[in-house]
């Protein structure tokens, strides 16, 4: 990631909202990017991936949500920041975006700073850090080789299952996954399972992560899934 000039990939069809957020942004110093249509964006994404992608619901050739669901499905796009910007304030229509993937979610007509403060908060978002193959998020490290979970420093037992969602879960500190992303991502696509599944397994690896020391380390978003805190927290929203 660029940390100085970071680099935004604006994937817009309307003209007046493309030149609103070419110049603003720009003011403030990011590298913008533009691509009026979804096929042209996803092509732009794949072939050069930006830092953050501000990408339109509604678009020509490809859908917004057809575009970040192949964004999520290739390495070298899944972990980039989107942030989906449409006229739809339905709750359900949210959801659905959260769901195949977005971070964050901008209803039009939309405030430039309450955008500015998303895309900011967005590239803010940690990334886990991987050394000498450890994967480490807050007071929690695994041991990618020899499948071990420390807390604190201390050695923890978890199921294959536990060991998986934890994985799932640290790879993107803060990011909320819904569960369904979590019973197609930990249990398979094809898992004919029910959402509570994994709330049960949430609620189990939550008890070994605090019997050993962690504060606080699972979020949850009521309603819609869960999150792995990067730092060590008091409450859960």
């Amino acid at each position: 990631m660029n940390l100085i000039n970071p680099r935004i990939l604006v994937i817009e069809d309307e003209p007046s909202q493309v030149e609103v957020l070419r110049y603003n942004l720009g003011k403030l110093g990011f590298q913008v990017q533009i691509e009026m249509d979804g096929e042209a964006g996803l092509l732009a994404a794949l072939e050069d991936p930006p830092d953050l992608i501000l990408l339109d619901w509604m678009l020509p050739k490809l859908t917004g949500i057809e575009v970040c669901r192949q964004l999520r499905a290739e390495k070298a796009t899944r972990e980039i920041p989107v942030i989906m910007l449409t006229a739809r304030s339905e709750e359900g229509d949210k959801v659905r975006g959260l769901d195949i993937g977005a971070d964050d979610f901008v209803t039009k007509p939309y405030s430039l700073k309450e955008l500015v403060a998303r895309v900011k908060a967005a590239l803010r978002r940690p990334v886990s850090a991987v050394s000498a193959g450890q994967l480490k998020v807050a007071e929690v490290e695994v041991d990618l080789e020899r499948h071990l979970v420390r807390v604190c420093g201390q050695s923890v037992e978890t199921s294959p299952t536990e060991f998986r969602l934890l994985l799932t879960l640290m790879r993107a500190p803060d990011r909320v996954f819904s569960r369904d992303m979590l019973l197609d991502m930990v249990w398979g696509i094809s898992a004919d399972m029910d959402s509570r599944t994994v709330d049960v397994h949430i609620g189990r690896l939550r008890r070994v992560l605090e019997n050993a020391g962690a504060t606080n380390p699972i979020r949850t978003v009521r309603g819609f899934g869960y999150a792995l805190r990067s730092e060590g927290a008091a409450g859960t929203v």
